[in-house]
């Protein structure tokens, strides 16, 4: 506040200043081609338009507006990798879900061929259609789990990531650059599917 003060009082004392020596006619004929000059009115204005800016603050209007902008970048990218931790943990989650069906996978693949050894002593015949039954039972629901577990897994990791994808996008790419960018990812997704 106090430059606007002290930059106003040497504005005003220039001008009583050159308002005396115009009143006194001492250099009239220097002076008043001076006046008719567009180049010091405009001077003139940009010193005033300056004054007001820095009267209404306009600096410190502008850096509180790049000091929004960085917090919300800031904290656009904070969420942006918390929903990749998050997607993180959901996969190690299903990467541990699909061990364990791999595990009780054996495990039934173990009791199978403990029951077929018991009942081999009875009788043979019989034993090698069961044997085979529940071998092939064993390797479907092997098959079944990890198709399932690897579906799941590949599903929401598709959803988080384009949910994320979609928030990143959406605050940066206008209509047309987006409509573009889908409509390639639409393509592209069979390939990656498989």
């Amino acid at each position: 506040m106090w430059a606007f003060r002290v930059a106003l009082s040497w504005f005003v004392t220039g001008l009583a200043v050159f308002f005396v020596v115009v009143h006194h006619h001492a250099f009239k004929d220097s002076v008043m081609p001076l006046l008719r000059d567009p180049e010091l009115w405009v001077a003139v204005g940009l010193v005033i338009v300056i004054l007001i800016f820095l009267k209404v603050r306009v600096p410190k209007l502008v850096g509180k507006m790049l000091d929004a902008r960085a917090g919300a970048i800031a904290h656009e990218l904070n969420e942006a990798k918390r929903l990749r931790e998050e997607a993180a943990a959901l996969l190690a989650g299903y990467v541990r879900k699909a061990a364990q069906a791999e595990s009780e996978a054996a495990a039934i693949l173990a009791d199978a061929k403990a029951e077929a050894e018991r009942f081999a002593k009875e009788t043979r015949a019989q034993l090698r259609l069961q044997i085979d039954r529940r071998a092939q039972m064993a390797r479907e629901r092997i098959e079944q789990a990890e198709t399932a577990a690897l579906d799941e897994i590949r599903g929401l990791a598709a959803d988080k990531a384009a949910a994320a994808a979609e928030k990143l996008i959406a605050a940066r790419l206008d209509g047309p650059r987006s409509d573009a960018l889908v409509q390639d990812a639409i393509k592209e997704l069979p390939g990656k599917l498989s």
